[in-house]
């Protein structure tokens, strides 16, 4: 945890969202990384931006 930056998502959410939604294991796994990444850095930038 890092105050006031988001660090990464919570994967087994996000795999569970996946199951429920019956994307397939091995999809979910090719691209939860990448997508989780993208995200990251745009919330950290848009809190950057919202606070300076």
């Amino acid at each position: 945890m890092l105050p006031g930056a988001v660090i990464g998502w919570d994967m087994s959410a996000a795999l569970g969202i996946g199951d429920a939604l019956g994307v397939p294991p091995l999809a979910m796994a090719e691209l939860l990384p990448v997508v989780e990444a993208v995200m990251v850095a745009k919330l950290n930038e848009q809190m950057d931006h919202s606070h300076g």
